[in-house]
């Protein structure tokens, strides 16, 4: 099988890092500019484009052949642009940029290249940048560019020289990652998945056009009548900055203000020693949720047909596998609780503030809580909205055999209400609404969401304890009491820990229940999970903790400073991955069965799966798409899974 590695240089008006690289693309001022290519190991070409040179008909015969595989870094950008002016079907396209994230590796062309060892001269890198800038983006009119808009190779030829040189460079690092990487075998399952995530992106979803216009203006107009109202108040210039608000405070109470943050507001707000006072943090309150960032960018990236694509990254987060929101961040959607929602949504879309403020009350919560609702079906057509219910609770229940839990979900799926009753020997029968011992599900929730994963009271506090009305005193104990009801979870992470340890120092395959291997191959930890996907930890090391024990390391990209660098981990951690990960298989599972029955995925998120679906068509049912969701993957026997779900004509949190 011939290998063609392509890269392109593009030109548009549209910002793809905020707009994507779908309505970059359909820009009408879109062009390649040049392309680059290597058959296998031929010396790389690159075809002038922007100067009139044409691809080669060898070229243009290879892009739809099936015996003729195309690979780039971040393929999604090369196939979707050359599919503007050439077909080339997504099965015959593999993405480098993908296995690297498989095997364990950071995203980006430097990231990847820094990480497994490539000599890359920065100074070129920082040309490369300068060049792109200068040939790819419009440019600001000025007199000494005589008023253009955009510069083109004539304006600098030596310039568009390098950019040439630059371009080829891009496939030579590219081809030099895919042989680094061929030791990796990326299975052909994650290869079909990623085929299906292509199409799922490109395809998009539409957006309620009117509903964001609403939104954005309603948000506007209530912004500027409250900061005229705090000018009154307080006669400052600009009462949204922080310094000058406290300032103010300061000397209309006599006390200091340490912090205005969304956390302190309430203290503040009950303690205020005058109404103007009170007012003006009420005021404060009320513009810093006053956001409207998510409809910002659904009206930046939406493009043909009203549509968003381009929602989700592909293996984003490479230790599980999960998908990464994109553009609009559908992962951290808020949540809605407004009764007649359909009515807020047509308040909003016919910019009726004075009715919204009169019923519902308080404007950013009430236009946070419709987000989700911009998401809506075409014509003729219905969401179907279905998500697996309690889905890492069931697979860390089935991966430790802790029975009762399984019994839990076979039966009743209470698992909040079990947990309590285990934890503090109270019949579940007793634990429910009207009876004092329903307090004691609060307790069965926090733990069941905080303690999974090796948590103790620290993870308990995160995960909002203390809000929910429990004491710091009396976190420990349930720390204890969970982990005495649990058993063989307890034990889980500790056997997950031993035979990730006993495979470093040895380099002895371990293996433990449920098909899960631990190996070290090609200076990598890979575990192997039951679907036969695997997990890689590139360089895994035993270091000391800080305790004076044995501790477990891996090279691994810093999630806040983007670096590459060791990063400790220990049996909770590698148990979360395990888990997350096999919860993924079920969901990728899941997205695959229903395509292959027809339905048509638009986007999914953590574990909810939502497909656009012709109206009063039995063959694409709710019921249809819960049976299919679970059925349980063949390499998971025993696994019980529930799904629930609804339909609506737009999104919307059940």
């Amino acid at each position: 099988m011939k290998n063609l590695s392509i890269d392109l240089e593009t030109y548009s008006s549209v910002d793809i890092g905020k707009a994507g690289l779908y309505k970059y693309v359909q820009s009408n001022d879109f062009e390649i500019l040049l392309f680059a290519y290597s058959f296998d190991d031929e010396p790389v070409k690159v075809i002038d484009l922007a100067q009139g040179e044409q691809l080669p008909q060898e070229l243009i015969t290879a892009l739809c052949d099936k015996d003729i595989i195309k690979t780039a870094y971040n393929a999604a950008f090369e196939w979707y642009a050359i599919n503007k002016f050439w077909r080339t079907p997504i099965d015959q396209w593999q993405c480098t940029m993908v296995k690297g994230l498989y095997a364990g590796y950071p995203a980006g062309l430097k990231a990847i290249g820094d990480a497994i060892g490539l000599s890359e001269d920065k100074k070129k890198l920082l040309i490369g940048k300068a060049l792109i800038r200068y040939f790819c983006i419009p440019c600001n009119p000025t007199k000494s560019n005589g008023g253009r808009t955009r510069n083109y190779p004539k304006h600098d030829l030596d310039k568009w020289q390098l950019f040439k040189e630059y371009n080829r460079q891009d496939v030579i690092t590219e081809i030099e990652i895919k042989k680094k990487l061929d030791k990796i075998i990326f299975p052909q399952t994650e290869q079909k998945l990623w085929e299906i995530d292509m199409l799922m992106n490109a395809c998009g979803v539409k957006i309620d056009k009117k509903l964001v216009n609403g939104a954005l203006k309603i948000a506007s107009i209530r912004t500027e009548q409250l900061l005229s109202e705090a000018q009154k108040l307080s006669a400052l210039n600009n009462p949204n900055s922080v310094a000058q608000l406290k300032e103010w405070l300061e000397n209309e109470t006599g006390d200091e203000i340490s912090s205005l943050n969304k956390k302190d507001m309430p203290s503040l707000i009950k303690n205020a020693g005058s109404e103007k006072v009170k007012r003006m943090l009420e005021i404060r309150q009320e513009l810093s949720k006053t956001s409207t960032k998510k409809y910002d960018a659904m009206e930046i990236a939406m493009g043909e047909g009203d549509r968003v694509r381009g929602l989700l990254q592909f293996y984003g987060a490479n230790r599980t596998g999960r998908w990464a929101g994109r553009l609009v961040q559908v992962q951290n959607l808020p949540q809605n609780h407004l009764e007649a929602l359909g009515f807020a949504r047509e308040l909003v879309k016919n910019q009726n503030l004075d009715v919204i403020q009169l019923v519902y009350g308080n404007i950013p919560n009430t236009l946070s809580q419709l987000i989700r609702t911009a998401f809506i079906a075409e014509e003729g057509y219905t969401f179907v909205v279905a998500d697996f219910s309690a889905i890492e609770a069931r697979v860390i229940s089935w991966l430790a055999n802790e029975q009762w839990r399984l019994e839990v979900f076979k039966t009743h799926g209470k698992i909040y209400e079990a947990s309590a009753s285990q934890m503090f020997g109270v019949p579940i029968e007793k634990i429910k609404k009207g009876n004092p011992e329903y307090e004691l599900r609060q307790k069965g929730k926090v733990a069941e969401l905080a303690l999974g994963y090796q948590g103790g009271p620290g993870a308990l506090i995160q995960m909002g304890a203390l809000e929910k009305g429990l004491s710091e005193e009396e976190l420990p104990e349930i720390v204890q009491r969970w982990r005495k009801s649990n058993k063989r979870i307890v034990d889980l992470w500790h056997t997950i820990q031993n035979c990730v340890i006993d495979c470093i120092k040895t380099g002895q395959t371990q293996a433990m229940q449920k098909d899960i291997y631990f190996s070290v191959e090609n200076g990598n930890l890979v575990i192997t999970l039951p679907s036969k996907r695997q997990l890689f930890y590139v360089e895994p090391r035993l270091i000391e903790n800080q305790f004076g024990g044995e501790a477990i390391s891996y090279m691994g990209q810093n999630q806040t400073t983007k670096k590459w660098e060791r990063i400790p981990t220990y049996g909770g951690k590698l148990t979360e991955n395990l888990i997350q990960a096999i919860a993924r298989d079920c969901l990728a599972e899941s997205i695959k069965n229903l395509v292959e029955n027809g339905y048509k995925v638009l986007f999914h998120i953590h574990d909810e799966i939502i497909a656009e679906v012709p109206k009063n068509d039995d063959r694409f049912s709710l019921e249809n798409a819960i049976k299919i969701m679970c059925q349980t993957p063949k390499w998971a026997e025993g696994l019980p899974l529930n799904a629930d779900g609804f339909t609506n004509d737009y999104y919307r949190k059940e």
